[in-house]
C-alpha cells in the first residue's frame, strides 16, 4: 500500500519507532498495519498534552536533548543543515532508537496517526520469486478507478523495476518523496496480469485506512483484527464487541500490529475491562499510570493474538489483558518495544526524539527489550487453536 507513517506532535499519544535507515525507507518502515510493514510508533499522554513516543533504547537524560539542539543551532548560524547536525548527534548519543524527521515527514506521521495517507491505494507482497503482487485494492481509490485488482503483477513504478525489491522499497516509490509527494502528483505503475502487460498513470490522492476490520466465523467467534491503533480504533472496537452476537466469543487479532495512539489502545482495552489499570510509565523518573474506562465486557470469552510483529501500544494492550486475567495470549513472543521518547523541534522545523522513560505491565512486567510471552504457541494455526480454546472457555462459563 502506498501510505505515510506516524508522527507524535503535541496532543497526539503515540509508540515511537526506530531510527530512520534512510529518508527514501523510513516511512514505509514505520507503520506495520498502515503501510505494510515495518516498526512501530506511540507515545505516552501527559498533563501537560505534549506527546511522548515509546522506543526501545537507553534513555538519555535532559542533556542528550540539548546537545541535539546546540548542535543543530550552531549549524543553522554557519549556514549548515540543522537536521543532519542533528542526525549527527543523535548518532553520537548512544540512543540505538532516537530519530531525527524533516517537518514534512513528521507531518505524514500525524496524518496516518489520524488515519489518512496520500498515496494510491495498493498494498502489495513479494512472492517467493521476487515479483510484486497486489494484494489489496482500496475500494475508492486511484488504484480502484483505474481497474487494478487483487493478484495483479507489479512490473515498475515511474520506470524503476521493482522484481526483486523489498517491499518497503516498492511503497516507497509508490509514495514519492516525504517531503514532495502530495496528491494530485502522477506516478505510472507497470502492470501485467496474465499475458497482457500495461502502463497506468495515476494521481496520488488523499486515503482514509481501515485499521480495525470485524469478520464472524463458523460456530459463534467473531474475529477483530486491529492492523494498527489509529484515530478511532478504540471506538471501533468497542462496536464491533458490543455488535457480536452474545454467545459469541472473541479473537482479538494483533498479529503484526505495531502500535500507533496510546489513547485509542487504553479505549480498546477499555471495551474488556471495567475500569482499572492498564499500564505504568515514568518520564524522566516521574511515575504515572493509564487506566480503562469503566463498563467494558468482561464475561464474553476472549482470546488475544499475537507475533514478533505485535509492538507497543499492542503490547501495552496485550500485557493488561494478559496480566489481569482477561485474556488467553496465544502466538509467539512480542517484539519488545516499551520505552519512551520525547519530540524536541529544531530552527529549520524538523524533529528530534530521545528516549526519556519506560513502561510496565499491570503486573509491573517491563516490556522493553523482552516483550510478552503468550500463554499458548501459535504458529500457523493460531487461529484455529484461538477457537479451539474459545470453546473451551465457553463451556468453562
Amino acid at each position: 500500500m502506498s501510505g505515510r507513517g506516524l508522527t507524535a506532535t503535541s496532543g497526539r499519544d503515540l509508540f515511537g519507532q526506530p531510527r530512520r535507515v534512510s529518508r527514501g525507507a523510513a516511512l514505509t518502515l514505520v507503520f506495520a498495519g498502515v503501510l505494510v510493514t515495518g516498526a512501530a510508533t506511540g507515545s505516552f499522554p501527559e498533563p501537560d498534552a505534549t506527546a511522548r513516543r515509546s522506543v526501545a533504547g537507553p534513555a538519555p537524560t535532559a542533556t542528550g536533548h540539548e546537545d541535539v539542539q546546540k548542535a543543530a543551532a550552531e549549524a543553522m548560524a554557519d549556514g549548515k543543515s540543522p537536521m543532519e547536525a542533528a542526525e549527527r548527534a543523535v548518532s553520537r548519543s548512544g540512543d540505538r532508537w532516537g530519530a531525527v524527521y524533516s517537518e514534512g515527514q513528521y507531518q505524514e506521521f500525524q496524518e496516518a496517526l489520524d488515519g489518512r495517507y496520500t498515496g494510491v491505494g495498493l498494498w502489495a507482497r513479494r512472492e517467493r520469486d521476487g515479483r510484486i503482487e497486489v494484494t489489496r485494492v482500496q475500494p475508492g481509490s486511484p488504484a480502484a478507478a483505474a481497474g487494478i485488482r487483487k493478484g495483479d503483477r507489479l512490473r515498475s513504478v515511474d520506470g524503476s523495476k521493482v522484481d526483486g525489491q523489498p517491499v518497503t522499497e516498492v511503497v516507497s516509490l509508490l509514495r514519492g518523496d516525504a517531503d514532495d509527494a502530495a496528491a494530485g502528483t502522477p506516478v505510472t505503475l507497470g502492470l501485467q496480469r496474465g499475458t497482457r502487460a500495461w502502463t497506468e498513470t495515476l494521481h496520488r490522492a488523499s486515503l482514509s485506512t481501515d485499521s480495525v476490520t470485524v469478520r464472524r466465523l463458523p460456530g459463534g467467534v467473531t474475529v477483530i483484527r486491529i492492523a494498527a491503533f489509529t484515530k478511532g480504533s478504540g471506538a471501533a472496537v468497542r462496536a464491533a464487541v458490543r455488535q457480536a452476537p452474545a454467545d459469541d466469543g472473541i479473537v482479538l487479532d494483533l498479529r503484526g500490529n505495531s502500535g500507533g495512539l496510546v489513547t485509542e489502545a487504553v479505549d480498546t482495552a477499555s471495551a474488556f475491562l471495567d475500569g482499572g489499570l492498564v499500564a505504568t510509565y515514568d518520564v524522566k523518573g516521574a511515575q504515572r499510570s493509564l487506566h480503562a474506562a469503566p463498563g467494558g465486557d468482561t464475561a464474553r470469552p476472549l482470546v488475544t493474538l499475537v507475533d514478533g510483529g505485535t509492538m507497543s501500544a499492542a503490547e501495552m494492550l496485550t500485557g493488561a489483558l494478559q496480566d489481569r486475567g482477561r485474556a488467553v495470549v496465544i502466538g509467539s513472543r512480542t517484539f519488545g518495544k516499551g520505552s519512551i521518547q520525547m519530540p524536541t523541534t529544531l530552527p529549520d522545523g524538523s524533529v528530534a526524539e530521545l528516549t526519556v522513560g519506560h513502561y510496565r505491565t499491570p503486573s509491573g512486567h517491563a516490556v522493553d527489550g523482552r516483550g510478552i510471552t503468550p500463554d499458548l504457541d501459535g504458529g500457523p494455526q493460531a487461529l484455529t487453536r484461538a477457537e479451539t480454546v474459545l470453546t473451551g472457555l465457553g463451556d468453562a462459563s
